[in-house]
């Protein structure tokens, strides 16, 4: 059997390189400060990062494709260029369902990375089936070793990105996820020789390089515009407040003197956080509770939720924070529940479904904390 010569466009290998890595800063941005977040908007933002994750890799893939050197002319099947793309996309999708819809355990964090790293070898074999007019022939060392690596560097960079959601990490789990995709592709490469093969496959219509560089040009592009729109986020002062997990289980900081910025009769005032019984969202502003009055805030939601729940608030509805020091009592109807509170005249504050169970058991801890005192 006579292998072809091979070699490649240093240039091309850098800009693949650069594709990872702003495909994994984009994607892993993306998923930040989501366990707040409705579902639907959770939903969402899973999806464009899963497009952003598993496209990158995809037009890594295929930019460092465009780089590589056949003394013969070569296409590519579109169809099968197509499945390998969605074969990435889905599968990295379901690492980020596994990742923010289930308690983020460490087992759970590898499970994921581990998955991506599949995800990865996927997008990868698949593609290079689409060749036309030459075969791949793998090597079993260039096989194994590439798996190794692609599965290792991916539960690495998702243990880091995911182990504590700081912008350090998220920049750490970048590196190492890029790490993963370039090493995966030029190792697997590295074990590979091509052989001219006549014939085409009839899978789907032939694509040329010129076509497969359009269109990963447009989608390096996206991403690009991508990077640039996640990256505004950085720029912006964060609260010095860690994002809450589903994991995440330490005892809230109570009276820290926090001063909620409320208007009253035109004024501006500040009330303690320790006065107010619980906060409701107002449109894109909130209205906080006393026990005498009802104040008007400036604060969304999300800003209330980043400032008030470390300090030992409970978010009892994506629409209300409570206050437990002020719940006189916890009622549960069937599917339903509210927080009464001492002061009569306030009106009770909603508990959804999805909280019954972590309000009941937090209110009972309050209760068993006030009493051991």
């Amino acid at each position: 059997m006579d292998f072809l010569s091979v070699s490649h466009s240093s240039f091309l290998v850098a800009m693949s390189c650069m594709v990872a890595l702003v495909a994994g800063f984009t994607g892993l941005s993306l998923t930040r400060d989501l366990s707040n977040k409705p579902i639907f908007q959770r939903k969402v933002s899973i999806a464009l990062a899963s497009v952003a994750l598993g496209g990158g890799i995809w037009a890594m893939h295929f930019v460092a494709m465009l780089g590589l050197k056949l003394p013969i002319l070569f296409y590519y099947d579109a169809a099968i260029t197509l499945v390998s793309a969605l074969c990435a996309i889905l599968i990295v999708g379901a690492a980020l369902i596994l990742l923010h819809f289930a308690k983020r355990t460490p087992l759970i964090i590898a499970s994921a990375g581990a998955i991506v790293g599949v995800g990865i070898l996927v997008m990868h074999y698949i593609g290079m089936a689409g060749l036309e007019l030459c075969r791949a022939v793998y090597t079993p060392f260039g096989v194994v070793i590439s798996s190794v690596v692609a599965i290792c560097l991916c539960m690495l960079a998702f243990w880091i990105a995911y182990g504590q959601r700081t912008n350090r990490n998220i920049l750490l789990g970048t590196v190492c996820f890029a790490m993963a995709v370039c090493s995966v592709h030029f190792l697997a490469m590295a074990g590979t020789n091509f052989v001219a093969e006549p014939s085409t496959a009839d899978f789907g219509p032939s694509m040329s390089n010129e076509t497969l560089a359009l269109g990963v040009i447009f989608f390096s592009f996206v991403i690009f515009g991508a990077c640039l729109w996640v990256s505004v986020t950085y720029l912006i002062p964060q609260t010095p407040f860690a994002e809450h997990s589903a994991e995440q289980d330490a005892p809230p900081q109570r009276g820290t003197g926090l001063q909620i910025p409320c208007e009253r009769d035109g004024s501006k005032v500040f009330v303690r956080s320790e006065d107010v019984s619980f906060v409701r969202a107002d449109g894109h502003y909130t209205q906080v509770y006393t026990n005498t009055e009802r104040l008007f805030c400036a604060w969304p939601v999300t800003e209330a939720v980043k400032r008030l729940l470390p300090i030992g608030y409970l978010q009892t509805h994506r629409s209300y924070l409570v206050n437990p020091i002020h719940v006189s009592r916890f009622e549960r109807t069937k599917d339903k529940g509210r927080c009464i509170f001492a002061e009569s005249e306030l009106p009770p504050a909603p508990v959804s479904r999805s909280k019954l169970k972590v309000i009941q058991d937090a209110l009972a801890s309050q209760v068993s904390a006030v009493r051991a005192t």
